[in-house]
C-alpha cells in the first residue's frame, strides 16, 4: 500500500489540468484589458502546454482511439448550446431579417462543402468520400465560440441584424451540416454513386428528418412552455428560479427527436426559440438560458483544453494541404462565399462583410469528425482530425482575437470578447428597445 502512495493516475491528473487551464484561460486577459482576447485560443495554448509538460497526458484522450468520449461529450456541449442559443432571440422578426440566414444555410453552406471538398482531393489526395466527410465536417459555425458576434441574453433587446443573422444561421447549420455527413457516409458503405442513393438520401436525411427535427422542436418547445408557465396555477414551475429544468427539457427534446430519427440539433434550438415565446417577458426565461451558458461554457472549455492536449500528437499528420485548406476556408471560402450569397438583403456593407467573414469553427466540426470515426472506418483518419483541429485553432485565433472590435465597430456597442456572449458589466444597460419588441422596457 506504501508503495502505491502519490501514484499518478491519468483520470485525476486530467481533471486537474482541466481546472487549472479554465482558470489560467479566464483569469490572465484580466491583465491585458478590459477586453480581453477570446479565451478560446487561451484554452487550447492551455492544453498544449499541459501535454508537452506531462508527456503521454494526450494519448489517453486520442481522438483516433477514444472518438467515442468526443463525440458524446462534444454532442452534449452541443445541444445543450444549441437550446441556450434558441432562447436568446426575443424576436422572430418578419421573413426580410430571416432572409440572410436563408442564404446562409441554403446557398452558402453546400457552396462553402463543396469547395472544401474539391480542395480535399485536388490538394490533399483525399478520396471522394474523405473530401465530402471534410467539406461536411467544417461546415457547421460554432454556437458557443461565436457567442461574441451573436445575440444577448433573453430581454436584453438590441439585436443588430448581423449579430441576429450570425445567432440564427449558427443556431441552425449544426443540423443541416448532418444530411451531407450522412451522404458521404452512405456513399462510402456503397462504394459508389446511384440515383437510388441520393434519392433515398434526399427522402430521409433531408426532407424527413429536418422536418421532423423542426416540427419536434415547435412541439415540445410548446409543451415546455405550458408546463413551466402554466400548470399548476398559481404555482407553474417558472416561480422556482430552477435552471436545470432547461437541461431536462433539452434532453427530452433531443432523445425524443432523435428517437423518431430525426435532427435532434434543430430541434433543440427550434424548441429554444419555442419555448421563448411563451411568456416572453418572464424573467424566468433568464435563468434558463443563464444556466445552460454555465454548463455549455464548461463543456466547450473541456473541449478546447482536450484538444490542445492531443494537437502535439497529431502534428506529425499536419500537411501543407491541410494548412492550405484551413487558410482558405478562414479567409476566402467562407468571406468571399458569405459575401456574394448575401448580396441584395438587408446587410450590407460592413454589416454584410462581417456576417460573410465570422463563420466560427468550433465543436460542430469535433463532433461530427467523432461521429464518423465512431461510426465507420476512416481512411487516414488522423489526417482528417488534424486538418479539423487545424481549422479550428486558426479559427478561434482570427476570429476570437477580432470579433470583439470589428463588432463593436458595425454595431456602435461596447462589448468585451470571450466564450459566449459578451457584455460590458460596467457599461450601459440594454440598448433600447424598437416598437413592438418583447421583453420588459
Amino acid at each position: 500500500m506504501r508503495d502505491r502512495m502519490f501514484e499518478v493516475s491519468s483520470y485525476p491528473l486530467v481533471l486537474a489540468v482541466l481546472g487549472c487551464g479554465l482558470i489560467v484561460a479566464y483569469w490572465l486577459p484580466r491583465f491585458v484589458s478590459g477586453r480581453e482576447p477570446a479565451a478560446s485560443t487561451l484554452l487550447i495554448a492551455a492544453g498544449a502546454v499541459a501535454r508537452s509538460l506531462l508527456p503521454g497526458l494526450g494519448e489517453a484522450i486520442d481522438p483516433t482511439v477514444h472518438a467515442p468520449w468526443w463525440e458524446h461529450v462534444s454532442e452534449f456541449a452541443l445541444i445543450i448550446g444549441l437550446f441556450g442559443t434558441g432562447l436568446r432571440i426575443d424576436r422572430l422578426t418578419t421573413l426580410d431579417s430571416w432572409t440572410p440566414t436563408i442564404r446562409l444555410l441554403a446557398l452558402g453552406m453546400p457552396l462553402c462543402i463543396a469547395i472544401v471538398a474539391v480542395l480535399g482531393s485536388s490538394l490533399a489526395g483525399m478520396t471522394f468520400v474523405g473530401a465530402l466527410l471534410l467539406g461536411a465536417v467544417l461546415a457547421p459555425t460554432d454556437p458557443v465560440l461565436a457567442g461574441a458576434v451573436q445575440v444577448g441574453p433573453p430581454l436584453e433587446g438590441g439585436e443588430h441584424p448581423v449579430r441576429y443573422t450570425l445567432t440564427t444561421e449558427a443556431g441552425l447549420n449544426d443540423g443541416l451540416a448532418f444530411p451531407f455527413v450522412h451522404l458521404a457516409l452512405m456513399i462510402g458503405a456503397a462504394g459508389v454513386v446511384s440515383g437510388d442513393l441520393v434519392l433515398h438520401w434526399f427522402a430521409l436525411d433531408v426532407v424527413y428528418r429536418i422536418a421532423v427535427g423542426a416540427l419536434g422542436g415547435i412541439a415540445i418547445g410548446w409543451l415546455l412552455g405550458r408546463i413551466l408557465f402554466g400548470y399548476p396555477r398559481g404555482n407553474p414551475l417558472a416561480g422556482t428560479n430552477s435552471g436545470v429544468v432547461a437541461i431536462a427539457g433539452t434532453l427530452v427534446c433531443y432523445g425524443v427527436t432523435e428517437l423518431l430519427e430525426g435532427y435532434g440539433f434543430i430541434a433543440v434550438f427550434v424548441a429554444g426559440m419555442t419555448l421563448r415565446r411563451s411568456e416572453a417577458r418572464h424573467e424566468f426565461h433568464r435563468t434558463l438560458h443563464d444556466f445552460t451558458e454555465t454548463i455549455e461554457h464548461a463543456l466547450t472549455a473541456a473541449l478546447l483544453i482536450a484538444l490542445g492536449l492531443v494537437i502535439p500528437r497529431l502534428l506529425p499528420a499536419l500537411t501543407a494541404a491541410h494548412v492550405v485548406i484551413g487558410v482558405a476556408l478562414v479567409f476566402v471560402i467562407r468571406p468571399l462565399v458569405g459575401w456574394l450569397v448575401l448580396s441584395r438583403t438587408a446587410l450590407t456593407g460592413r454589416g454584410r462583410a462581417l456576417a460573410a467573414f465570422y463563420g466560427v469553427r468550433g465543436i460542430g466540426s469535433i463532433y461530427y469528425i467523432a461521429y464518423a470515426g465512431g461510426h465507420v472506418k476512416l481512411v487516414n483518419e488522423a489526417g482528417l482530425w488534424t486538418a479539423v483541429a487545424f481549422a479550428i485553432v486558426l479559427s478561434t485565433i482570427v476570429h476570437g482575437l477580432t470579433a470583439g472590435i470589428a463588432i463593436e465597430r458595425v454595431t456602435g456597442e461596447k462589448l468585451g470578447t470571450g466564450i459566449g456572449p459578451a457584455r460590458d458589466e460596467d457599461g450601459p444597460g440594454p440598448a433600447p428597445r424598437e416598437p413592438g419588441q418583447e421583453g420588459p422596457a
